[in-house]
């Protein structure tokens, strides 16, 4: 089978692009004042004149084992719980600084991300830290490993696999992420890719692309919009539906394009399928990328 040369690489496995588009550096958030552990008070969104930092739902592939309101009715402060294994990576929500609180009582293992504007996100139930006190991150940046397991280091009182989720104001009251990142949806999502006017794939059309992926078919790391060996394995298992059936080696060819010509048949584009991607075959791909469920 031949291998095309790749649109663009290679950032999520450490390789440099064969191409111009090179590793985006990671976006700074400001440090908030204050410390990481959320405090009591009426459970919303209070007003603010402050710009909402860019928060989006790193979670949503995963069921909802825990509600909002599940937790309030249990005597908690409030959270999100979403199933999934011991050891899934943990991908930050926003940019921001990361605090790592080691067995943080009932919560075990939490990293906090401080973003910009005093707001924090706090996953709970870790079962490895894997970034730095102090160390700043972009959104989709690994940050730990989901723990959760009953009676495991760092599980707190978790009784099962999952990761606990809420997000903390300037004002110090723990609020719901999922009502946040609907409340902001400017700077809750994903930017839509321009390559549906011109053809041409970049750095937003592969964020969208990575996204997706993380969504629907296990990819993991980043959102960077720098794809690599990783992206391109997760892009291959979902063309399965598409008809590739070529190995899951994160080598994309003939084979894959053909593939993804296929699902961009679907979202207006009339070439050939002949696994070459050209302007029109990107616009597809774009246009079915575009759709806000990917945002």
């Amino acid at each position: 089978m031949r291998h095309d040369p790749l649109p663009a690489c290679c950032g999520d496995d450490g390789k440099q692009p064969r191409t111009g588009l090179s590793r985006r550096r990671l976006l700074r958030g400001t440090v908030s004042a204050g410390g990481a552990l959320a405090v009591g008070g009426v459970i919303g969104l209070p007003g603010t004149a402050r710009a909402a930092p860019a928060i989006y739902n790193p979670f949503a592939g995963y069921p909802i084992t825990g509600s909002w309101q599940e937790h309030l009715n249990r005597g908690s402060l409030g959270g999100i719980d979403f199933a999934m294994g011991v050891g899934t990576d943990l991908p930050a929500c926003g940019a921001g600084t990361i605090q790592n609180i080691p067995n943080n009582g009932t919560g075990g293992h939490t990293v906090t991300i401080q973003h910009a504007d005093g707001y924090r996100s706090q996953y709970l139930h870790l079962s490895q830290f894997l970034v730095a006190n102090g160390t700043a991150v972009g959104a989709g940046a690994i940050v730990g490993r989901s723990g959760g397991a009953a009676g495991a280091p760092g599980s707190g009182s978790s009784t099962g696999p999952h990761v606990h989720w809420h997000m903390i104001n300037p004002s110090g009251v723990r609020i719901n992420p999922l009502t946040y990142v609907n409340q902001n949806p400017g700077g809750g999502g994903l930017p839509k890719t321009s390559t549906e006017q011109d053809g041409v794939p970049g750095t937003i059309f592969y964020k969208r692309m990575q996204n997706w992926l993380r969504i629907t078919s296990g990819y993991a790391g980043p959102i960077d919009g720098a794809p690599g060996v990783r992206t391109y394995a997760a892009l291959q298992l979902a063309m399965r539906g598409y008809g590739y059936t070529g190995p899951i080696d994160g080598v994309p060819g003939a084979n894959t394009w053909t593939a993804v010509q296929r699902l961009a048949s679907g979202w207006g584009y009339t070439g050939p399928i002949d696994g070459v991607m050209g302007p029109n075959s990107w616009r597809g791909f774009a246009r079915f990328l575009n759709q806000d469920r990917w945002n």
